[in-house]
């Protein structure tokens, strides 16, 4: 591909060299240096590609893009491009080498504190079940056609998105549901294509601390970039601080929530409680007018669901389909429900905070259980504020907390768990510890009774549970089963 054909969409400076290059590949590694490509300089959080400038070009590097300036470059026969952000260059420049994908394919942004994941594969249900062929990019996975390709980051770095894009394009897919962090838009990694709706879910103070967030301004300011790189956006209007997200918006603004004056509105909550399952029924209001159930218990799923018929209601997606694919629809380690008994309910979900646990606790006491049992671990070389902190909001929620292991990493399991009964000795919570956590789970499903509400907490998708550097296959619905097949 031509070079000028990759910076058609970019202001720069040549540097040295010339423009009229042929380029055979587009590297953002100076470890995979191809003969005759275009290599970015990109500024890492433990290195900087631009001290490596003179290697790359030593390597083959027919073209270097910079944003500052590089050394040992000048007498090498290779293009210098300059560029204000090598970032933000690379989502631009890959959109091109892979020949614009996105503009091929309806694309959906989701952004926001919680629901990000729920929401994506809702959204990817209700519109297959419509007849659309829909990929998704998010926390636990890409998914095109038939392939499922394990995550690293919540959204990949952008030369990544382009590759999966075209591959998705290649496969006939005509729609990509994709999760979009606050880092991934502060990084520039969506950049390079306009999102057709770009979807609000809810802001709270998260993702604040070194090398993530500067400050909940920053953060909130964050999310905020979507509504100015989409065509639609769909915010959560109940949320305190949505104006503020989508200040300076670029795009035109729908609205949903459970308040009056939302555009899409849920009404008359009700809750629902079957044999070994929790949901939630509901009437849609506004734009549309029907009423559906969720098989997920609480005013989070309502959200969740509301957030996807917003987005659906653009497809033209029956009411009857929307209704069927909500009521069928289950996400891995999401307020996941696993059936062991008709007596009592038992769930997965990936609450790993105090501020996660907390709100899922406080959802499943307004079912009024027998008994609200929660297991949990937390992660070694971690934060202890975050062990006590949710020590002490399962022993103030929960009737019974079951401490085990979750991924010790470095640490002992016994100091970690040490750790989360100081949190639990501030409250008048019941508690057992039980370092193995297949063993806790079989404690808890053989002590159940009836009526009760078990959470098992903290691991949710995670199908691993990671010790001294190495990770061991764990998946909690396996352990489940072998402690069903073992009684």
């Amino acid at each position: 591909m031509k070079l000028t054909q990759l910076l058609e969409k970019l202001d720069y400076e040549l540097i040295q060299g010339t423009l009229e290059k042929e380029i055979t590949g587009v590297v953002y590694d100076s470890r995979k240096i191809t003969k005759g490509c275009l290599f970015l300089c990109i500024c890492g959080a433990n290195f900087d590609a631009h001290q490596a400038a003179a290697e790359v070009a030593d390597k083959g590097a027919a073209v270097l893009v910079v944003s500052k300036e590089v050394e040992g470059v000048s007498e090498k026969d290779v293009t210098v491009i300059k560029v204000p952000d090598t970032r933000y260059a690379m989502a631009f420049i890959s959109a091109a080498w892979f020949g614009h994908p996105a503009e091929k394919m309806k694309v959906i942004g989701v952004t926001g504190t919680k629901g990000k994941t729920t929401t994506a594969y809702l959204v990817k249900s209700i519109l297959e079940n419509a007849g659309h062929k829909v990929g998704l990019v998010g926390t636990i996975e890409v998914i095109i056609g038939e392939e499922h390709i394990h995550a690293v980051n919540t959204t990949p770095e952008s030369y990544l998105l382009q590759e999966y894009f075209a591959r998705m394009v290649e496969a006939g897919l005509d729609t990509v549901v994709m999760e979009v962090s606050s880092q991934a838009l502060m990084m520039h990694r969506s950049q390079g294509f306009i999102f057709d709706y770009g979807i609000f879910t809810n802001l709270e103070p998260d993702h604040i601390g070194p090398n993530e967030h500067a400050s909940f301004e920053e953060y909130m300011a964050c999310k905020g970039l979507l509504f100015k790189q989409c065509k639609v956006g769909i915010v959560n209007s109940d949320d305190v601080h949505y104006k503020k997200v989508i200040n300076g918006h670029t795009c035109s603004i729908e609205t949903f929530g459970m308040g009056n004056g939302a555009d899409l509105r849920a009404e008359q909550l009700k809750l629902v409680h079957k044999p070994g399952e929790l949901g939630v029924s509901f009437q849609v209001k506004g734009l549309m007018d029907f009423e559906v159930e969720v098989p997920t218990p609480g005013r989070f799923s309502v959200y969740n669901a509301l957030t996807a018929i917003a987005i659906c209601r653009h497809f033209d997606v029956p009411t009857e389909a929307i209704k069927k694919a909500l009521l069928a629809a289950h996400v891995k380690g999401r307020i996941e429900m696993v059936k062991v008994s008709d007596n009592f309910t038992l769930l997965i979900d990936y609450a790993h905070n105090a501020m996660a646990l907390e709100s899922l606790l406080s959802t499943l006491k307004e079912y009024e259980p027998n008994r609200l049992v929660c297991l949990f671990g937390c992660g070694g070389n971690r934060s202890k504020l975050r062990r006590y902190e949710m020590g002490e909001v399962s022993g103030k929620l929960a009737d019974l907390t079951i401490i085990t292991s979750d991924n010790p990493r470095f640490e002992e399991p016994q100091d970690i768990i040490n750790d989360i009964k100081v949190g639990i000795a501030k409250t008048d919570g019941k508690y057992v510890e039980i370092c193995d956590r297949k063993e806790a789970i079989r404690y808890a499903i053989e002590h159940g009774q009836p009526g009760d509400i078990i959470v098992l907490a903290g691991k949710g998708h995670e199908d691993y549970q990671e010790i001294k550097g190495v990770k061991y296959p764990m998946d909690e619905r396996i352990l489940i089963q072998e402690v069903l097949e073992g009684r």
